[in-house]
Protein backbone atom coordinates (compact mmCIF):
# COMPACT_ATOMS: atom_id res chain seq x y z
CA UNK A 1 0.00 0.00 0.00
CA UNK A 2 1.58 3.17 -1.02
CA UNK A 3 3.11 5.69 1.36
CA UNK A 4 3.37 9.45 0.69
CA UNK A 5 6.97 10.73 1.52
CA UNK A 6 6.75 14.36 0.54
CA UNK A 7 5.93 16.24 4.11
CA UNK A 8 9.00 14.48 4.94
CA UNK A 9 11.87 15.73 2.40
CA UNK A 10 10.51 19.81 2.94
CA UNK A 11 12.85 20.13 6.03
CA UNK A 12 15.67 18.21 4.26
CA UNK A 13 19.10 19.54 3.95
CA UNK A 14 19.58 18.75 0.17
CA UNK A 15 21.36 21.94 -1.00
CA UNK A 16 24.93 21.10 -3.58
CA UNK A 17 26.94 19.07 -2.03
CA UNK A 18 24.49 17.17 0.28
CA UNK A 19 25.82 13.58 -1.05
CA UNK A 20 29.40 14.55 0.51
CA UNK A 21 27.77 15.99 3.47
CA UNK A 22 25.62 13.11 4.76
CA UNK A 23 27.25 9.75 5.59
CA UNK A 24 26.66 5.98 5.93
CA UNK A 25 28.47 4.05 8.28
CA UNK A 26 28.46 0.43 7.33
CA UNK A 27 30.23 -3.18 8.87
CA UNK A 28 32.55 -4.22 5.37
CA UNK A 29 34.19 -7.77 6.25
CA UNK A 30 33.61 -7.73 10.25
CA UNK A 31 35.21 -4.14 10.54
CA UNK A 32 32.94 -0.83 10.72
CA UNK A 33 33.91 1.87 7.89
CA UNK A 34 31.95 5.31 6.86
CA UNK A 35 32.09 6.46 4.06
CA UNK A 36 29.99 9.26 2.39
CA UNK A 37 26.79 9.05 0.51
CA UNK A 38 28.51 10.45 -2.62
CA UNK A 39 30.73 7.12 -2.42
CA UNK A 40 28.12 4.90 -1.17
CA UNK A 41 27.43 3.24 -4.51
CA UNK A 42 30.63 2.31 -4.92
CA UNK A 43 30.70 -0.69 -2.04
CA UNK A 44 30.78 -4.07 -2.57
CA UNK A 45 27.51 -5.06 -1.30
CA UNK A 46 28.48 -8.67 -0.82
CA UNK A 47 30.74 -7.54 2.16
CA UNK A 48 28.18 -5.95 4.02
CA UNK A 49 27.06 -7.34 7.27
CA UNK A 50 24.31 -6.14 9.86
CA UNK A 51 25.38 -3.00 11.40
CA UNK A 52 22.71 -2.93 13.82
CA UNK A 53 22.42 -6.48 16.02
CA UNK A 54 19.36 -8.23 16.83
CA UNK A 55 18.01 -8.47 20.43
CA UNK A 56 15.90 -10.92 22.57
CA UNK A 57 14.67 -10.26 26.05
CA UNK A 58 11.48 -10.94 28.07
CA UNK A 59 9.55 -7.86 27.80
CA UNK A 60 10.39 -6.63 24.77
CA UNK A 61 7.24 -5.10 22.67
CA UNK A 62 8.54 -5.86 19.39
CA UNK A 63 9.28 -9.28 18.29
CA UNK A 64 12.62 -10.05 16.59
CA UNK A 65 13.42 -13.75 14.83
CA UNK A 66 14.35 -15.40 11.42
CA UNK A 67 12.56 -15.69 8.62
CA UNK A 68 13.50 -18.02 5.93
CA UNK A 69 14.13 -16.88 2.07
CA UNK A 70 13.69 -20.33 -0.84
CA UNK A 71 15.63 -17.32 -2.83
CA UNK A 72 18.91 -16.91 -0.93
CA UNK A 73 18.59 -20.18 0.66
CA UNK A 74 19.38 -19.00 4.63
CA UNK A 75 17.78 -16.96 7.38
CA UNK A 76 17.15 -13.38 7.81
CA UNK A 77 17.03 -11.31 10.65
CA UNK A 78 13.63 -9.00 11.58
CA UNK A 79 12.22 -7.10 13.93
CA UNK A 80 8.68 -7.12 13.87
CA UNK A 81 6.14 -9.59 12.28
CA UNK A 82 5.66 -6.99 9.45
CA UNK A 83 9.26 -7.08 8.51
CA UNK A 84 8.85 -10.88 8.01
CA UNK A 85 5.96 -10.59 6.09
CA UNK A 86 8.08 -8.08 3.87
CA UNK A 87 10.74 -10.74 3.82
CA UNK A 88 7.84 -13.91 3.02
CA UNK A 89 6.77 -11.18 -0.18
CA UNK A 90 10.01 -10.40 -1.38
CA UNK A 91 10.62 -14.22 -1.80
CA UNK A 92 7.64 -14.50 -3.64
CA UNK A 93 8.28 -11.91 -5.58
CA UNK A 94 10.81 -14.65 -6.97
CA UNK A 95 13.78 -11.78 -7.82
CA UNK A 96 15.59 -11.59 -4.79
CA UNK A 97 19.52 -12.41 -5.12
CA UNK A 98 20.88 -11.53 -1.57
CA UNK A 99 18.71 -9.34 0.82
CA UNK A 100 20.16 -7.87 4.06
CA UNK A 101 19.11 -6.82 7.40
CA UNK A 102 19.70 -3.01 9.19
CA UNK A 103 22.60 -2.85 6.39
CA UNK A 104 23.57 1.07 7.43
CA UNK A 105 23.28 3.78 9.45
CA UNK A 106 22.56 6.69 7.77
CA UNK A 107 23.16 10.27 9.17
CA UNK A 108 21.81 13.19 7.59
CA UNK A 109 20.98 16.30 7.91
CA UNK A 110 17.59 19.16 8.30
CA UNK A 111 17.24 22.25 8.58
CA UNK A 112 18.10 21.96 12.92
CA UNK A 113 21.17 19.83 12.51
CA UNK A 114 22.06 15.95 12.08
CA UNK A 115 20.04 13.13 12.57
CA UNK A 116 20.54 8.95 12.03
CA UNK A 117 18.47 6.11 10.76
CA UNK A 118 18.85 2.91 9.54
CA UNK A 119 17.06 1.50 6.84
CA UNK A 120 15.49 -1.87 7.58
CA UNK A 121 16.72 -3.86 4.50
CA UNK A 122 19.11 -3.95 1.39
CA UNK A 123 17.63 -6.41 -1.32
CA UNK A 124 19.27 -7.09 -4.54
CA UNK A 125 16.96 -8.37 -7.71
CA UNK A 126 17.66 -9.20 -10.64
CA UNK A 127 15.71 -5.62 -11.77
CA UNK A 128 17.73 -3.85 -9.48
CA UNK A 129 18.73 -2.45 -6.02
CA UNK A 130 16.03 -1.58 -3.55
CA UNK A 131 16.46 0.14 0.09
CA UNK A 132 13.31 -0.81 2.18
CA UNK A 133 12.15 0.44 5.66
CA UNK A 134 8.93 -1.34 6.99
CA UNK A 135 6.80 0.64 9.10
CA UNK A 136 2.68 0.24 9.50
CA UNK A 137 1.17 3.10 8.24
CA UNK A 138 -0.64 3.91 11.58
CA UNK A 139 2.70 3.92 13.32
CA UNK A 140 4.17 6.90 10.85
CA UNK A 141 5.35 10.05 12.82
CA UNK A 142 6.46 13.37 11.58
CA UNK A 143 9.96 11.99 12.15
CA UNK A 144 9.64 8.71 10.74
CA UNK A 145 8.70 10.70 7.92
CA UNK A 146 11.62 12.73 7.66
CA UNK A 147 14.17 9.61 7.79
CA UNK A 148 11.80 7.47 5.10
CA UNK A 149 12.62 10.85 2.84
CA UNK A 150 16.58 10.64 3.42
CA UNK A 151 16.14 7.79 2.76
CA UNK A 152 14.77 7.67 -0.29
CA UNK A 153 17.33 10.13 -1.27
CA UNK A 154 20.31 7.94 -0.80
CA UNK A 155 18.34 5.12 -2.55
CA UNK A 156 17.94 7.60 -5.71
CA UNK A 157 21.39 9.25 -5.86
CA UNK A 158 22.77 5.60 -5.51
CA UNK A 159 20.68 4.58 -8.31
CA UNK A 160 18.86 2.47 -5.95
CA UNK A 161 14.92 2.45 -5.52
CA UNK A 162 13.70 2.77 -2.15
CA UNK A 163 10.35 1.47 -0.57
CA UNK A 164 8.43 1.97 2.08
CA UNK A 165 5.92 -1.09 3.22
CA UNK A 166 3.17 0.45 5.23
CA UNK A 167 0.77 -1.87 5.23
CA UNK A 168 -1.15 -4.92 2.53
CA UNK A 169 -4.31 -5.61 1.07
CA UNK A 170 -6.25 -7.46 4.13
CA UNK A 171 -6.31 -10.65 2.46
CA UNK A 172 -2.44 -11.00 1.20
CA UNK A 173 -0.29 -11.99 3.96
CA UNK A 174 -2.61 -14.97 4.79
CA UNK A 175 -2.67 -15.99 0.99
CA UNK A 176 1.54 -15.63 0.33
CA UNK A 177 1.27 -18.07 4.13
CA UNK A 178 -0.35 -20.30 2.07
CA UNK A 179 1.89 -20.67 -0.61
CA UNK A 180 4.76 -20.16 1.73
CA UNK A 181 3.92 -23.59 3.12
CA UNK A 182 4.65 -25.54 0.11
CA UNK A 183 7.59 -23.55 -1.28
CA UNK A 184 10.41 -25.78 -0.39
CA UNK A 185 11.34 -28.66 -2.94
CA UNK A 186 8.62 -30.92 -3.45
CA UNK A 187 9.15 -34.39 -5.24
CA UNK A 188 5.94 -35.07 -7.57
CA UNK A 189 5.18 -38.94 -6.82
CA UNK A 190 2.10 -39.34 -8.18
CA UNK A 191 2.59 -37.11 -10.80
CA UNK A 192 -0.23 -34.39 -10.75
CA UNK A 193 1.91 -31.45 -12.08
CA UNK A 194 1.22 -32.12 -15.37
CA UNK A 195 -2.40 -31.81 -15.23
CA UNK A 196 -2.36 -28.94 -13.25
CA UNK A 197 -0.58 -27.00 -15.54
CA UNK A 198 -2.49 -28.30 -18.51
CA UNK A 199 -5.35 -27.02 -16.74
CA UNK A 200 -4.19 -23.47 -15.69
CA UNK A 201 -3.43 -23.03 -19.52
CA UNK A 202 -7.52 -23.06 -19.59
CA UNK A 203 -7.92 -20.78 -16.99
CA UNK A 204 -9.35 -23.07 -14.67
CA UNK A 205 -10.00 -22.10 -10.79
CA UNK A 206 -8.38 -23.73 -8.36
CA UNK A 207 -11.24 -26.30 -7.14
CA UNK A 208 -11.85 -27.65 -10.55
CA UNK A 209 -8.08 -28.10 -10.60
CA UNK A 210 -7.80 -30.35 -7.30
CA UNK A 211 -10.95 -31.96 -7.81
CA UNK A 212 -9.97 -33.09 -11.57
CA UNK A 213 -6.94 -34.56 -10.38
CA UNK A 214 -7.16 -38.29 -8.92
CA UNK A 215 -5.77 -37.40 -6.00
CA UNK A 216 -6.77 -33.69 -4.94
CA UNK A 217 -5.56 -33.33 -1.24
CA UNK A 218 -1.78 -33.71 -3.24
CA UNK A 219 -2.92 -31.77 -6.00
CA UNK A 220 -4.13 -28.96 -4.05
CA UNK A 221 -0.30 -29.04 -1.97
CA UNK A 222 0.83 -29.17 -5.63
CA UNK A 223 -1.22 -26.18 -7.15
CA UNK A 224 0.37 -24.20 -3.88
CA UNK A 225 3.51 -25.00 -4.88
CA UNK A 226 3.30 -23.93 -8.32
CA UNK A 227 1.65 -20.80 -7.13
CA UNK A 228 4.65 -20.13 -4.98
CA UNK A 229 7.01 -20.70 -7.68
CA UNK A 230 5.57 -18.49 -10.87
CA UNK A 231 4.47 -21.86 -12.65
CA UNK A 232 1.34 -21.13 -12.44
CA UNK A 233 -0.42 -17.97 -11.70
CA UNK A 234 -3.59 -15.66 -10.06
CA UNK A 235 -5.16 -12.12 -9.80
CA UNK A 236 -3.60 -11.78 -6.39
CA UNK A 237 -5.62 -8.61 -5.87
CA UNK A 238 -8.44 -10.85 -4.63
CA UNK A 239 -8.42 -13.49 -2.00
CA UNK A 240 -7.29 -16.99 -2.98
CA UNK A 241 -10.01 -19.78 -2.75
CA UNK A 242 -12.23 -21.79 -5.33
CA UNK A 243 -13.27 -19.96 -7.10
CA UNK A 244 -9.36 -18.35 -7.98
CA UNK A 245 -8.84 -18.48 -11.16
CA UNK A 246 -5.39 -20.15 -12.33
CA UNK A 247 -3.68 -19.24 -15.43
CA UNK A 248 -0.44 -20.31 -17.12
CA UNK A 249 2.79 -18.33 -16.22
CA UNK A 250 2.82 -16.78 -19.29
CA UNK A 251 0.03 -15.01 -18.79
Amino acid sequence: MPVSLGAGAVGLDLAEGWPGRWSAELRLDGREASCPVEHLAFVPLDSVAVVRGFSWRRGQRHRPGLQYAVSTGRLHGFESLQEAMFLMALDFAGQAVEVLSQPMRLTFWNRSGAREHTPDFLAITRSGIWLIDVRPTDRIKDEDRESFAAAAAVAEYCGWRFGLVGGWLEHVPTTLDWFSSQRRPLVDQLVVQPGLLAGARERATFGQLAQASAYPPVARAHLLHLLWHRRIGLDLRRPLGDQSIIVAAEE
